[in-house]
């Protein structure tokens, strides 16, 4: 079962201690999921980065220099 736990308060600056956070509320999440419910929830995590690159391409940001837009 993935539990429900909210996610961490991140810092503006993102720090180790964040990185720490954020891997401990992925643990607490995830330690009694099944092997179907971590299947499940990694092909959802590959969605939504599919979808931020396609908006990205789409739509690139404007102070990024144009050598690199062509993510």
């Amino acid at each position: 079962m993935i539990h429900n736990i909210p996610e961490p308060e991140i810092s503006p600056n993102f720090t180790i201690d964040d990185i720490h956070k954020i891997r401990e509320w992925n643990y607490e999440r995830m330690k009694d999921a099944t092997k179907e419910e971590r299947r499940a929830e990694s092909d959802r995590a590959v969605r939504w980065f599919d979808e931020r690159i396609a908006e990205l391409r789409r739509n690139p940001p404007a102070d990024l220099p144009s050598a690199r837009r062509a993510v």
